[in-house]
């Protein structure tokens, strides 16, 4: 489901975003609002991020090779962490330098156009708020009782989390643009134009920054949710087994490794530790589907030391 709702959410995104930079782009040329130029710029690097998304989730679908033997599913995490770095420099950056050219020789938005830019942020935020909501109907399906915060932090898909973070800073972009032009056809001074081309590109900067933190330890390897290692816990002792110790990585959103060494019988034979292992890997799967690979390491107590210590290295999200 998380899958199939942020491929959902990133469509939509991508059809607004690109109609709204059509618009953007005309008010541009014929107001040269510099507000409107960085919006139209914005529009387009959250175009080109979709498209890196989507693309990014294609590849994630690869089967397993010699050179790969886990997967690509960490590619969606790769395109996810070039996002970031395209809102960066394509949106946050550029939104900055026009900022800073437009207060070195500020002027108004002057000519019979002058409601153009108005009436496209307007209708930018109307359709902004559309993808907005489906990106919040989306999450909300997977997002349970996180809050919002907890949510973007802990995600192990990383689409979802993009689309709300671009498009709550699309619909604030939106405002500051809105704002600054207002406010430049009210005084004449161009100043205010810049100022909201300025806002525009610090936004945007810190949403990339957010972006890039997330993915980053997305990329270097989370474990699973204290829910998932929870229930695998559980799943492994429910014969009275006993774990040495438990670690989970995820190979991708929706695939999990786990690896755990688990007590057995000093007296069992071969064939009965075959069956307790066969069973917590049934157990485990059964509880928690996206446990795809799992390798479970028999291990006898020592003399004199029957009970088992767990050790550091459960690891949990």
């Amino acid at each position: 489901m998380a899958a199939s709702g942020g491929t959902k959410a990133v469509v939509a995104a991508l059809i607004a975003n690109l109609t709204i930079a059509v618009f953007k782009f005309i008010g541009w040329a014929l107001t040269q609002s510099s507000s409107m130029l960085a919006e139209a710029i914005h529009s387009v690097a959250d175009s080109g991020n979709q498209v890196l998304l989507l693309v990014g989730g294609k590849a994630a679908k690869k089967q397993a090779s010699p050179e790969h033997p886990f997967g690509y599913g960490r590619e969606r995490y790769v395109y996810a962490f070039i996002v970031s770095i395209v809102l960066f420099t394509v949106g946050g950056l550029f939104a900055l330098y026009e900022a800073w050219h437009k207060f070195q020789d500020p002027h108004g938005i002057e000519g019979r156009w002058w409601w153009v830019p108005v009436a496209v942020l307007v209708g930018a935020i109307i359709a902004e708020s559309f993808s907005f909501r489906t990106a919040v109907i989306e999450s909300n399906h997977v997002r349970g009782k996180k809050s919002w915060v907890q949510f973007v932090r802990r995600a192990k898909s990383p689409e979802l989390p993009v689309i709300l973070l671009e498009d709550l800073g699309a619909l604030l972009g939106l405002v500051f643009a809105l704002t600054g032009v207002v406010l430049t056809l009210l005084t004449g001074d161009g100043m205010w134009d810049a100022a909201g081309t300025a806002c525009i590109g610090l936004l945007l900067v810190v949403i990339a920054v957010v972006l890039a933190i997330e993915t980053r330890s997305l990329l270097l390897g989370e474990s699973a949710t204290k829910e998932h290692v929870a229930e695998i816990e559980a799943a492994i002792t429910a014969d009275g087994t006993r774990i040495v110790h438990l670690k989970t990585l995820h190979l991708g959103p929706e695939e999990l490794l786990v690896a755990a060494k688990i007590s057995v019988d000093r007296d069992a034979t071969g064939e009965g530790i075959a069956a307790v292992i066969d069973g917590a890997e049934e157990r485990i799967r059964a509880a928690v589907p996206i446990a795809r690979v799992i390798y479970l390491e028999p291990d006898v107590p020592r003399s004199g030391h029957d009970d088992v210590e767990r050790v550091a290295g459960t690891g949990t999200a």
